[in-house]
């Protein structure tokens, strides 16, 4: 394994943060304080080719761009991080050629927005406890349920949303895929727009305030029999692989977040006076600034080693659950430091370490909590006798 990162690589993320610190960083607070997502900023993601990393890039350079739009912002970041593992990715990956030409290029090109539907109020951990039910009639699936905490659900820009719904009872492929007797599920594609098919904006969020989150709501929407995302059945199997992935881009949020974090510390500590001295002098901070910087080489390493055995096309299942738990709870120790580096500024909104804290909690909490990591990492040590 190889890390070194290659020309082009160094290039975009230079390129990346440079656009980060130039176009996100100015309106960061504003977007933040209004909770206002910006078509503006993510149309501009997408003239960057940000929007279609996961088709175009190898996953190291998709990692790249999303650790370093973090670095400044999560909201946008998460913004990227979400279209690209969850929207783009299983229309690329399991989606029809008609499914593809139809969809991709609009959604690579930045023109448009997809989102994910899986969580409900009562099946997040649990994913497999959907209760969104699609029936097949007279060759149209009938759709009938709820979603919540929908990244880009809800924009003036989002074209549709990839459904799991229960698409009937379960067969022996369906337990088999999935673990749970008694449901089929499916994944179906349903353009935004579609009559029955509401979406409602979130608001009032502790984290990533400027991202766009839904609930998205559906009453006998009706779509055609071809919107089915590859073999009917396969959605839990869909689903799984899609969070793998997707781990990797919520772990290079943390692990961008912890950056950004750890130099706004270093930064303030170096400047701020006490007793004639800098704060970055005394040896319990500097202590602490040591245990940042530590850790987040060791995430960096273990991010990156996840994201070559992807590139390589080996398994990278274990090593996308360790890094998604390592790198958001790194960036929990940093921001934890970094607050406490600040002082009483580190409690006030003016200051981005303020964000940095809030913003990483939904790290723990997204694409799988870090108690399912650990129930994932472990069951690929094989600590159970039944993995299902």
């Amino acid at each position: 394994m190889d890390f070194q990162l290659t020309d082009e690589q160094e290039l975009l993320r230079k390129t990346v943060r440079e656009f980060a610190e130039k176009v996100l960083k100015p309106k960061r607070f504003e977007l933040d304080r209004k909770e206002e997502f910006s078509i503006e900023l993510t149309k501009k993601m997408g003239e960057m080719g940000f929007l279609g990393a996961v088709r175009d890039l190898c996953t190291l350079s998709y990692v790249i761009i999303i650790e370093e739009l973090a670095r400044v912002d999560a909201c946008h970041a998460a913004t990227v991080a979400a279209h690209n593992s969850l929207g783009v990715g299983p229309i690329l990956h399991f989606g029809s050629e008609v499914q593809k030409k139809k969809w991709l290029p609009d959604l690579c090109e930045g023109k448009k927005l997809w989102s994910f539907g899986l969580t409900e109020p009562d099946a997040g951990s649990d994913a497999g406890n959907s209760k969104t039910t699609a029936v097949l009639k007279d060759g149209e699936w009938v759709i009938n349920g709820s979603k919540i905490f929908i990244t880009n659900g809800a924009s003036s820009l989002t074209a549709g949303c990839t459904v799991q719904a229960v698409t009937g009872p379960s067969t022996s492929h369906c337990v088999a895929s999935s673990g749970r007797a008694g449901k089929e599920l499916s994944c179906i594609l349903v353009p935004q727009g579609t009559f029955g098919f509401t979406a409602k904006e979130m608001h009032h969020k502790m984290v990533w305030r400027s991202s766009n989150t839904a609930e998205l709501y559906f009453s006998n929407v009706k779509v055609p029999e071809e919107n089915l995302l590859g073999k009917r059945g396969d959605g839990f199997k869909q689903m799984l692989a899609t969070l793998d992935s997707g781990r990797l881009g919520i772990a290079a949020m943390g692990l961008g977040g912890a950056q950004g974090a750890f130099e706004e510390a270093l930064k303030y500590t170096k400047e701020r006076k006490i007793f004639g001295k800098s704060v970055s002098t005394f040896q319990a901070n500097a202590f602490k600034l040591a245990d940042c910087s530590t850790e987040i080489e060791a995430a960096r390493n273990l991010l990156y080693k996840a994201c070559w055995a992807k590139d390589n096309k080996k398994p990278f299942k274990l090593l996308a659950a360790q890094a998604k738990l390592y790198c958001s709870e790194v960036m929990y120790r940093v921001v934890n430091h970094a607050v406490q580096l600040h002082g009483g500024y580190g409690l006030m909104e003016e200051y981005p370490v303020a964000k940095f804290y809030r913003d990483q909690k939904l790290l723990e909490i997204g694409e799988g909590t870090s108690e399912v990591q650990r129930l994932v990492i472990s069951r690929e040590l094989g600590c159970y006798e039944d993995k299902n």
